[in-house]
């Protein structure tokens, strides 16, 4: 493993896939790392050396990796929501980066973004990182794919599954409760909802980068990471809509779920390992949301 200086001991960090989660991350990061994003489009940061490159084609990723980095981080978005999508974006750029990886300096650490969608359970089950993990879905196949493809290589690496990403930009759920659509009616009970905020996202990533390279503390190999409070969909979007001013009978519930989709994701060894969320509710979360949103009204 290649030892970091002890005056710079985050020389070079690499983020693959570079969009919101990546920018959010560079922000945080010692301004002294010189950050390279590699993604299929151009973009501007202040803090960011933007590659154009392929991911899925190993040529294209070869001609655009730094010749070392302490850290890579992994956080793809598929070019289109489908299995052959997934399989591109993740499966397809884990197996490309490991070839490359063959015939260059060996990272301190490679984080990989995966997701809680790996696992399948749907009445409402507590669910950690030792939870059984058998996906539903294509999204959660290929992810658990890449997943195996880090774990059976032979570098640092850490993977975090996210459960769902909101804040400024990812409005879904606001603009469910603005339509008045409220949670699926459901007979099995109360239908469970995970979320983590994106500035969280970053800063989770941020805090196991610091944990494993710069203070020389082993991390896990897995995370799950999502915030404090697994919630009622129904509840959530109920508070929402009060915040937003309207009236108590405004959310009407839609049909049944052809899927249940109900669990509660444990953070605790997030938890464990030191990092403290900045937004570790809902409320507090969708709170700044709201917030942003009448500031750029």
């Amino acid at each position: 493993m290649t030892s970091a200086s002890t005056t710079r001991p985050l020389t070079t960090v690499t983020l693959l896939g570079c969009g919101d989660i990546g920018q959010r991350l560079a922000s945080r990061l010692p301004v002294d790392t010189e950050i390279v994003g590699i993604r299929r489009s151009r973009c501007e940061h202040p803090r960011i050396d933007y590659r154009q490159a392929d991911l899925a084609d190993a040529d294209s990723l070869r001609a655009s990796l730094p010749p070392h980095s302490d850290v890579i981080v992994i956080t793809m978005t598929p070019s289109e929501y489908s299995d052959e999508g997934y399989q591109q974006a993740y499966v397809h750029t884990l197996q490309n980066l490991l070839q490359v990886l063959d015939a260059q300096a060996p990272p301190q650490l490679i984080l990989f973004v995966s997701s809680s969608s790996v696992y399948g359970q749907q009445q409402g089950e507590w669910i950690d990182e030792n939870s059984i993990t058998e996906p539903r879905r294509y999204a959660g196949k290929r992810l658990l794919e890449a997943e195996q493809l880090l774990n059976d290589s032979a570098y640092p690496t850490c993977v975090v599954r996210f459960s769902g990403i909101y804040g400024p930009g990812r409005q879904r759920l606001i603009q469910q409760v603005r339509d008045g659509k409220g949670a699926p009616a459901d007979t099995q009970g109360t239908l469970y909802s995970n979320r983590i905020h994106v500035d969280d996202c970053a800063g989770v990533l941020a805090h196991l980068m610091q944990r494993q390279v710069i203070e020389k503390t082993s991390i896990e190999p897995l995370y799950l990471a999502s915030d404090c409070q697994p919630s009622g969909l129904g509840e959530v979007k109920q508070w929402l809509a009060e915040q937003m001013g309207y009236p108590a009978n405004h959310l009407q519930p839609g049909p049944e779920a052809a899927t249940r989709a109900s669990k509660r994701c444990s953070n605790r060894r997030l938890l464990d390992s030191g990092y403290h969320f900045q937004y570790p509710t809902y409320q507090q979360g969708y709170r700044q949301v709201l917030d942003s949103m009448e500031h750029s009204e």
